[in-house]
C-alpha cells in the first residue's frame, strides 16, 4: 500500500531546476510540504510558484557545511520533523577527462556531489533517529555504477562514492527505522548536460529521461511503506545511446 505523504515535510535540494524542481512540484502536488535549496533564489522562486501545496526557499550551497547545519536547524524549529531528505544537488565540469582537467575543478565537484551530500544527510540523520523514520533519496548516476569517460574522471568518481555512502546508512540505521537510496538515473535532458564537451542535439535529449520522468520515480520512492528500503533504483532511457552504440547502430 502507498504511503499518505499529506503534510509530510520533504528537504529538496537542487529545487532550482531539473531533477530536483520536477521532484518538488511532484511531491507537492501529493500534499507534501516542500522545503527548496539551492543557490540561485531565483530558479527557486519558479519552482515554488509550481507547487500546489505549502512551499518555502532556503537559499543553500551544500558545499558549505555551516550552511547546512543552519538549513537543518531552521528546518526542524519551524516544522518539528524533517521526513525526507532528497539530495538532487549536484554538478560537473565540461573539461573532464585526465589530460585536460583542472585540479581544483575535481575539487569542486567532490565539494558538492559528495561532501555537500554527506552534510545534509549527516545533519539530518540525528533528527530522524528521534523520529524513528525518515526517507533520504540521494540522486546518484548510471555512472555510480559504471565507469564512464563520457562523464568524465571526477563525476564518475563522486558518484561511485554517493552509491558507497548511501548503503551505508542503511547498515548503521535500519534499526532505527531510517532508509536510504541512491537513485542513478542514465542521461536525463537537464541542464547539466550543457556542461558536455560535445553538444547535444534536441533530437537526442528527447530520447532520454525527462526531468518529470524522475519526478515521478522520486515520489513512488517516497510512497513506499515505511519497512521497505529501496537501496538502490536504476533508471535509464530505453534508446540507450551506450546500448546503441554496443548494437553498432547509428544513432539518429
Amino acid at each position: 500500500m502507498k504511503r499518505n505523504l499529506k503534510d509530510k515535510i520533504v528537504w529538496i535540494t537542487g529545487a532550482g531546476s531539473g531533477i530536483g524542481q520536477n521532484a518538488a512540484i511532484t511531491l507537492s502536488a501529493l500534499g507534501m510540504k516542500v522545503i527548496l535549496s539551492g543557490r540561485n533564489k531565483e530558479t527557486l522562486q519558479q519552482t515554488a510558484a509550481q507547487c500546489i501545496n505549502k512551499s518555502e526557499i532556503k537559499i543553500l550551497d551544500i558545499s558549505n557545511k555551516d550552511q547546512v547545519k543552519q538549513i537543518t536547524s531552521e528546518i526542524k524549529k519551524d516544522h518539528d520533523r524533517i521526513d525526507i531528505l532528497v539530495n538532487c544537488a549536484g554538478i560537473n565540469i565540461e573539461k573532464r577527462d585526465w589530460e585536460t582537467i583542472d585540479q581544483n575543478d575535481w575539487d569542486k565537484v567532490f565539494q558538492t556531489n559528495i561532501n555537500g551530500l554527506f552534510y545534509c544527510c549527516k545533519s539530518v540523520i540525528p533528527h530522524m533517529k528521534d523520529q524513528m523514520d525518515g526517507l533520504i533519496i540521494n540522486v546518484s548516476s548510471w555512472s555510480g555504477n559504471h565507469v564512464s569517460t563520457l562523464s568524465g574522471v571526477s563525476y564518475t568518481s563522486s558518484k561511485h562514492a554517493v552509491n558507497a555512502m548511501t548503503e551505508t546508512i542503511n547498515m548503521e540505521f535500519c534499526n532505527v527505522g531510517i532508509r536510504a537510496c541512491s537513485l542513478c538515473p542514465g542521461e536525463v535532458a537537464t541542464p547539466i548536460l550543457d556542461k558536455r564537451p560535445k553538444k547535444l542535439s534536441i533530437e537526442q535529449k528527447k530520447k532520454m529521461l525527462q526531468p518529470d520522468d524522475l519526478g515521478e520515480t522520486i515520489a513512488f520512492l517516497c510512497q513506499m511503506p515505511k519497512h521497505v528500503c529501496i537501496n538502490e533504483l536504476t533508471i535509464s532511457p530505453t534508446w540507450h545511446r551506450r546500448y546503441i552504440a554496443n548494437l553498432g547502430i547509428e544513432e539518429l
